[in-house]
C-alpha cells in the first residue's frame, strides 16, 4: 500500500521558489542495461581453498603435549642459568597476552601481533596465557601445542617454559625474546 503525500501546496511552492529554475542533466555515459556477471562461485572457491589450507596447516596431532605437561624450549647456545632464572620467574614480566578461549586462527594472529609489538618496544620477558584446554573439545590442550610449534619457528624467541603455579602453571608460559 502506497503512503499518501502530506506535503501542502504552500510547501511545494516554497520549495520551487527556493530551488529556482532547474534543468535536468543529460547523462549519456551511464549504461542502464549492464550485463550481469557470470555466475562464477569465486567466494565459494576461495572458502574451499582456505579450508584446505587450514586443514593442512592446523592439523592437530593428538600425540603431542597433554594438559599437565610442562613446556620447555631453548635455542642452542642459551645458557642454563638463563633457562633456570626464567623457570623460577626471576625475570620481570614486561607484557602479557591472554589467548585462552580463542580459536587457533585468532590466537595465531594475536600472538604474531603481540610478539611484533613486544620486539618493537624492546620488551624481553613476556607471559602468554594459553589455558589448560579445559574448555576445548575432548579437553585437549590445542592452543598449548600450537603455541609450542609456533614459538619454536620464530627467530626472535630465545627460550620459553611453563610458568610457576602462581602465574598460571601449565596454562601459561614465560617467554624470553632476543635483544634487538
Amino acid at each position: 500500500m502506497k503512503k499518501s503525500s502530506h506535503i501542502s501546496d504552500e510547501d511545494i511552492a516554497l520549495f520551487r521558489k527556493t530551488v529556482g529554475d532547474i534543468k535536468p542533466l543529460k547523462q549519456e555515459s551511464i549504461v542502464l542495461d549492464k550485463p550481469k556477471p557470470s555466475p562464477h562461485p569465486s567466494k565459494t572457491e576461495a572458502d574451499n581453498l582456505a579450508v584446505i589450507d587450514e586443514m593442512i596447516d592446523n592439523e592437530y596431532d593428538t600425540g603431542l603435549l597433554e594438559r599437565g605437561d610442562e613446556l620447555l624450549y631453548a635455542r642452542p647456545g642459551v645458557q642454563r642459568q638463563t633457562i633456570r632464572k626464567l623457570r623460577r620467574g626471576k625475570y620481570k614480566i614486561e607484557a602479557e597476552l591472554d589467548l585462552h578461549g580463542m580459536t587457533v586462527d585468532i590466537a595465531r594472529v594475536a600472538l604474531s601481533d603481540f610478539l611484533n609489538l613486544c620486539s618493537s618496544h624492546s620488551q624481553r620477558c613476556v607471559r602468554i596465557i594459553h589455558g589448560k584446554g579445559l574448555g576445548s573439545e575432548n579437553k585437549q590442550a590445542v592452543l598449548k601445542n600450537k603455541l609450542n610449534q609456533w614459538l619454536q619457528k620464530r627467530d626472535n624467541v630465545l627460550v620459553f617454559c611453563s610458568a610457576r603455579p602462581a602465574d598460571g602453571g601449565t596454562g601459561a608460559i614465560y617467554l624470553l625474546l632476543k635483544r634487538k
